[in-house]
């Protein structure tokens, strides 16, 4: 395995890990609160595809190399 597959398997990891944190949020109703504006869920559901993207994307880059 090279360095540059071992880089896609590692940063689709961690997407998939981002991508999970967002499905918990989701599934917990966790409010998210910067400062003193409340982020809505909309926002972790835009996140959730984006992470869950990426990973897939990099784990199938990864096994073509």
């Amino acid at each position: 395995m090279n360095s540059q597959t071992t880089g896609l398997r590692v940063a689709s990891i961690v997407f998939a890990l981002f991508a999970l944190g967002h499905i918990l949020r989701l599934i917990k109703h966790a409010q998210v609160i910067v400062g003193t504006h409340h982020i809505p869920m909309v926002v972790s559901v835009v996140a959730l595809i984006i992470a869950a993207g990426l990973s897939i994307w990099m784990w199938r880059l990864s096994s073509k190399t």
